[in-house]
This record gives C-alpha cells, structure tokens and sequence, in this order.
C-alpha cells in the first residue's frame, strides 16, 4: 500500500466534525455564523492554543495522521515524481525546516516585474522565477527590462491552523481599531478550493492566499512543481511551454492526497511556544511594557481570537473545529499588509495599490530565525527594526529615543518570542 493511499485512509477515519469541515461544501458563506448544518454556532470559553516545536498534533489530527502527512511534507521528489520541469526545491521541508520540521528557514524566492511609472507589469510566466530546472534549456532567467527585484524569505508555518480560523470580521476589526496613520490593508483573494469565492488573505508575504489548502497548492507548484486537482498545469519557463520536458501526466498529483496531507500537516501544527526562561527575567518584562508603549504592538497584535468552533469558512469548503476554533493565539501580528517602507514593488492577488505594502511579520518563533524581515536581509532585531519606516516610522523613532538599557530590555522581550 502506497503512502498516500495510507494517507487517505487515515483521512477517512478521522472524527466525523473534522471530515465533515474538511469536505462539506457547506453554504458558500466565507466567514458565517453557522455550522454545516445551518444551526446557530455555539460560542464557547475561550483556551489558549497549545504551544510546541515538539512534533506532536495541536488535536486537530490524530498523531498517526499527522506523522504520515509528516512524511509527505519531508518527502524528496525526483523528476520520476514530477518535479518541475522549473522548480526552486525538492521537498516542503526544504524552506520549511527551522528548528523542526514546519519553522522556517534561510531559503529565499526571487520575483521580478517591471514598474511603467504607473503599475506593475508581470513577466511573460508570471513575477516568479524558479532557481532551478530538470533540463537547462528551459532554465529561468530575469528577462530584460525587469528592473523590480524582491527576494522572500521562506516562513515559518507553526500556528497556520489557528490563523486559518480567524474570522475576516476579526481581522477587519483589527484594521478599523488602527489609528489612520497605522491602518493596515485587508485584501479579499481567491479560495481555489471553493470556486468564485473570495476571503481575507492571511496566508505568504502580500496575503495572497486565504487558506491552508490554497497556500499548498499554489506552493506545491511554484516551488517543487507539482500540479494538483486545484492547479493541474505547469508552470511555463518565462513563458514558454514546458510541455516538452514534462513526462508525468498532469496532476502529478492525481487524486489530491498529497495535497491533502500538507494541508493536514499544517493545521495540525502547535503555535510556536516562547522561551519561558528568558520571558520571566525582569528586562524581558520590562520590554514587553515598552513594546506596547513605544506603538510596536499596533500592527505586532498580541493575542487574537479564533472563530467558534462550527464556523463555517473558506467559502464552505471547511469548518472550524474544536481544536482550532475558540483559542486564543499570541502571533504579534495583524496579518493586514502595510506600508513601512520595505514594499518590494511586486503585485500579487491584492492589486496596484498592494504594490509597497507587505504583511506584518509575525514575532512568534521570532528568536528562531536569523534572517530577519521579508527578505532575510536584515540580520539583527536592531537592524530590522531600523528598516521601519513610513506607516512604522513612529515606532521606530520611539525605540530609537530610548535609553540603551530600555532598547536592550526589548530586545531582550524579542529574544524570547
């Protein structure tokens, strides 16, 4: 029996809740009151969110399940497999693999365009040049006349299921309780699963995706290129039809297991956990004082709520369950997009006016990642913080006019998210 066929097995003997939110097509609603089966949604005490780079499911998922989408999520594809033809690695784990399997790491994507004086215009292909190929004459390059460049650094996915489970009225909210100065950027994008329907992105850089099961699709095809019932055709080499170097029939992934075991892995990923030891010394709580004095935590939100557990969301194709739903998170993050000075120029999903605008990183797990900032270029807490500017310029004006002890004792508050 082959993996993924062990995998939809495991699929199908999940608690009857999970399978019904994972594959009702419930009323289209994207963010509604009501559960699958049109009754008012309980709302329940709310707990917080389990916590843990230790491997071990966050309840959404049974362990055994977990662990067998696990092994999909590490698995290594070879052209036999499908890969590319243009491809930027082998395997999820690849970006994805910082401290445990599911973090982050140093591993960046190149998008390019060219900016008229008026918008963004994309290369034939699309703004996403793939590193590698199976053959090099469909080798990607930067065509000419393509002077906007942006690196992304790869992110950390620990938490993804309960960011999922937030509802749009919550992250509208956020947005309106901004001051005008600092309000983010609520943008609606495609839920590929859920066709014509729209939701808030929260998902990659520019929140061009509004779901887990989207982000792993349109990853698994940008980044390893592997084509799945949502997306079932290759990408092009600047362009130009890889058809001709292309032996496996498409979907690669025919039946949509794979798919579904990365998006089962995801939502079955703890919140990354603080390091408590380094929390409770007196500067790290003198710092998370600061933090919110100095305006960080106006797009750094500290703790969101998820949707009750019932809600119907990603335009009826999921229901919130009892392990994601009714929890509270501490991201220190919006998931709106800003502008802060750092906009890569590129536009994906969310329009022209996106174009300098970038989602707020999430701090949690921060201490985890030596690459700092959307593009890994910053290499230090302090250098990423004096990256900020426009819509976060005051925030840095007010850590740089603390005392050297003050700007310690935040960062040391950083140091130990």
């Amino acid at each position: 029996m082959t993996l993924r066929h062990q995998l939809v097995i495991a699929l199908l003997v999940l608690p009857a809740p999970w399978m019904a939110g994972a594959c009702s097509p419930g009323d289209g609603s994207s963010d509604g009151s009501t559960d699958v089966h049109g009754a008012e949604v309980t709302v329940n005490a709310l707990t917080e969110a389990p916590t843990g780079f230790d491997g071990l499911t966050n309840g959404f998922a049974t362990q055994a399940a977990m662990d067998e989408a696990a092994a999909v999520f590490t698995q290594i594809e070879d052209v036999g497999d499908g890969l590319g033809p243009v491809y930027n690695r082998q395997s999820c784990r690849d970006c994805h693999n910082n401290p445990v399997v599911g973090g982050s790491s140093d591993v960046t994507e190149l998008r390019v365009g060219h900016f008229n004086g008026t918008i963004f215009v994309e290369p034939p292909g699309g703004s996403l040049i793939q590193d590698r190929a199976i053959d090099p004459a469909i080798q990607e390059v930067v065509p000419p006349g393509n002077e906007v460049r942006a690196l992304r650094i790869s992110l950390n996915l620990f938490g993804g299921g309960f960011v999922e489970a937030i509802a749009d009225s919550t992250l509208a909210s956020l947005a309106a309780n901004q001051p005008a100065a600092q309000r983010g950027s609520l943008i609606q994008v495609p839920v590929l699963e859920a066709a014509g329907h729209t939701r808030a992105g929260r998902f990659g850089w520019k929140d061009q995706h509004p779901s887990l099961l989207t982000c792993a699709a349109v990853e698994y095809l940008d980044e390893i290129g592997i084509t799945t019932p949502l997306l079932p055709v290759e990408e092009t080499s600047n362009g130009n039809s890889v058809a001709a170097f292309d032996h496996v029939p498409d979907p690669e992934d025919a039946d949509g297991s794979d798919l579904a075991a990365l998006t089962l892995f995801m939502r079955s990923l703890k919140a990354p956990p603080v390091d408590a030891t380094r929390a409770a010394t007196a500067s790290a709580q003198r710092g998370s004082n600061l933090f919110n004095q100095i305006g960080c935590a106006v797009c750094h939100v500290r703790s969101i709520a998820t949707a009750p557990a019932g809600t119907v969301i990603n335009g009826g194709a999921f229901t919130v369950p009892p392990a994601l739903g009714d929890k509270i998170i501490h991201p220190l993050c919006d998931f709106l997009l800003h502008n802060i000075g750092t906009g890569d120029g590129i536009v994906q999903n969310g329009g022209q006016s996106t174009r300098n605008q970038i989602r707020t990183a999430c701090l949690w797990g921060v201490r985890t990642r030596p690459h700092l900032m959307h593009d890994g270029q910053s290499a230090t807490l302090t250098e990423a913080i004096g990256r900020h500017a426009n819509q976060a310029a005051t925030a840095r004006a007010n850590f740089n006019n603390l005392s050297a002890t003050s700007k310690q004792d935040v960062l040391n508050f950083l140091s130990s998210l």
